[in-house]
């Protein structure tokens, strides 16, 4: 009779997958982050890409890494360092051992450490387990690729396709380590390969046997964990990326506000997951144009917008550059429009497959003139739908273009998401010209309350119309070079921005009488968190105000950033946030942590950074 193995409750676990591009290791990370979601764990994920669009196999330079941090309570990051890291080949093991703890398990597929393998990653002996000081009780070796073939040999799979399902074995031998419900991950491969059920029943085939595998030789002893939620909230749960949440936030918000949603996009990492998402639901009305350019991609947004939809325009940094020109023509024109700027590394190409907060002030002064436009940031995956659906409330109730950022982080990130209920957010109602101003109004009268500029919908009897990229007279709607009337559409127009009511700034942790303030903004939300709660455990008194609202900023942002003896500002460029607030701040000056690492912040070098400030 097989030894029966305890099974110890854990609070979080970390783990990461690695292997080449061509592996599957972003299915087998975000197969498990769904085991794990339906649970009712609460999961924060990382793809980590390599910048090779296909670098050649087994080399250093691509290798692929999925990161899944799993709790029973709140998690907020994915993790600093991994309790069990996957290694699918010798190169995976090289690059990716300094990503996991120093006990962590470290699962490897020894058929994939040949002499040949071993010399393309560099090693310098046939001894590798020792080369990378790893202790071998830690290490589940296993002859992975050989055991795949062998639970697929009467499956008439050609080789190539029965490779292609090493990922799952994997995935299995980590479903048994922490005691997952592999029916959650069948039905998941069913869903997926539903036009082709015999790959779904290989994979799912496979997936047992690596479960299996764990299961009758306790892989070396090593014992099996559980996580148990601590609260579950009522409600349908799924793992969700920040770009699908993103795509969903906008659906939302058309529906809400009656309107067709309208995408023009040109394809640009990591943004496009966005306009796949979107593209695949017409049948909500929703239109998706991938346009020859970025320019165009901006102006047919623009065009729909004139056209009565809710309008939107995806990209990344080198996208917001092309689409200056036409961001501007919308804010001449006030018409409402949702840019959402996904930030990568940069400058030029830079890194395109990595994160950084580095387009601030570009989205927020980036154009030609007096251009004022409303920005908000997205806080971590989940949050991106609500900042989406936030983003289109208000560019369509003020009449005016808004900057959504979001970053690769947030974007290829994952976490638990609640379905919510539609009947739960707030009304959009955009300022529709009143019908008793009929034979009377003109193109840009203005709502007296928001000061935003009506809106005629083309279509309407009475209400046709002329807008452009000239100034026009306030008056009458005829273009206009009369110096008065340009310097008080200037004023109109930043008064209508600055007039946006936005949430005040929140303050988390000690609020009432922290030593040290730590600011952000965006998706470093959860490392800053996880950094206060970590000071404030060890005796500190620490709080954290993370911006989601930035231009207008919340009208306590004074008082919240003066109260504090300290403030130390963390971003991950060189310094934006701050020099945004010193200017609009009068004698603030604040410490800075800076890091442009297209990774994000490690919590243990925030606690180290922070604890020297106090």
């Amino acid at each position: 009779m097989a030894e029966q193995l305890e099974i110890k409750e854990l609070e979080q676990v970390v783990v990461r997958f690695s292997g080449d591009s061509g592996d599957g290791m972003q299915l087998a990370g975000n197969i498990f982050s769904t085991v794990s979601a339906t649970v009712g764990n609460s999961i924060s994920t990382f793809p980590d890409y390599p910048a090779d669009i296909r670098a050649p196999q087994g080399s250093l330079t691509g290798v692929s890494g999925f990161q899944v941090h799993i709790g029973a309570g709140k998690v907020y990051t994915p993790g600093d360092l991994c309790d069990v890291l996957v290694a699918m080949n010798a190169a995976a093991f090289k690059t990716q051992l300094r990503y996991a703890k120093p006990n962590a398990t470290v699962i490897i597929d020894t058929d994939a450490f040949t002499k040949k393998d071993l010399e393309k990653a560099e090693f310098k002996t046939d001894d590798y387990i020792a080369e990378m000081g790893v202790d071998p009780d830690r290490v589940i070796a296993c002859p992975l690729t050989t055991m795949v073939k062998d639970a697929l040999s009467d499956t008439g799979m050609d080789q190539k396709a029965i490779l292609k399902c090493r990922n799952m074995f994997a995935l299995g031998l980590v479903c048994w380590l922490f005691s997952r419900d592999l029916d959650v991950a069948f039905n998941f491969l069913r869903e997926k390969f539903a036009k082709k059920p015999a790959i779904a029943e290989a994979n799912i085939k496979v997936i047992q046997a690596g479960y299996d595998y764990g299961h009758n030789t306790h892989s070396s002893a090593i014992n099996v964990y559980r996580i148990e939620s601590h609260e579950k909230k009522p409600g349908r749960y799924m793992d969700i990326t920040g770009n699908k949440a993103t795509a969903y936030g906008f659906i939302a918000a058309a529906e809400k506000a009656g309107l067709q949603l309208y995408l023009g996009s040109y394809p640009i990492t990591p943004a496009t997951d966005v306009l796949h998402e979107l593209s695949k639901h017409k049948s909500l009305g929703v239109k998706t144009v991938q346009c020859e350019d970025e320019i165009s991609g901006c102006a047919s947004a623009v065009g729909a917008s004139f056209a009565g939809a809710l309008a939107v325009t995806s990209t990344s940094g080198p996208g917001i550059c092309l689409k200056s020109e036409a961001m501007n023509l919308a804010v001449i024109m006030e018409l409402p429009l949702v840019v959402l700027d996904v930030q990568r590394g940069g400058p030029a190409t830079g890194l395109p497959t990595k994160s950084e907060q580095t387009d601030l002030l570009q989205v927020l002064f980036g154009r030609n003139g007096e251009s004022p436009m409303p920005v908000l940031a997205a806080l971590s995956p989940t949050d991106c739908f609500d900042a989406a659906y936030d983003a289109a409330k208000m560019a369509l109730e003020h009449m005016t273009p808004v900057v959504l950022l979001t970053d690769a982080f947030v974007a290829n990130g994952s976490g638990a998401f609640r379905l919510p209920k539609l009947e739960e957010y707030p009304d959009i109602k955009p300022p529709y010209v009143p019908e008793e101003l009929r034979g009377s109004w003109t193109p840009y009268q203005r709502d007296p309350e928001t000061g935003s500029r009506y809106w005629a919908v083309p279509g309407r009897e009475g209400f046709t119309h002329i807008l452009g990229g000239l100034e026009k007279d306030n008056r009458t709607g005829a273009i206009s070079t009369n110096p008065e009337n340009h310097d008080l559409m200037t004023r109109l127009r930043a008064e209508k921005v600055a007039r946006i009511a936005v949430p005040d700034l929140e303050v988390e942790g000690d609020k009432d009488d922290a030593d040290l303030l730590i600011v952000g903004f965006g998706s470093t939300y959860g490392h800053l968190h996880a950094a206060m709660d970590e000071l404030r455990a060890a005796g500190h008194k620490v709080a954290l105000a993370q911006f989601r609202y930035i231009n207008p900023l919340p009208a306590n942002t004074a008082e919240v950033l003066k109260k504090y003896p300290k403030v130390v500002v963390a971003e991950q460029n060189m310094g934006q946030l701050a020099a945004y607030l010193r200017m609009k701040v009068d004698g603030f000056v604040p410490a800075q942590f800076n890091e442009v690492k297209g990774q994000p912040f490690v919590v243990s070098e925030l606690v180290a950074a922070l604890k020297k400030e106090l």
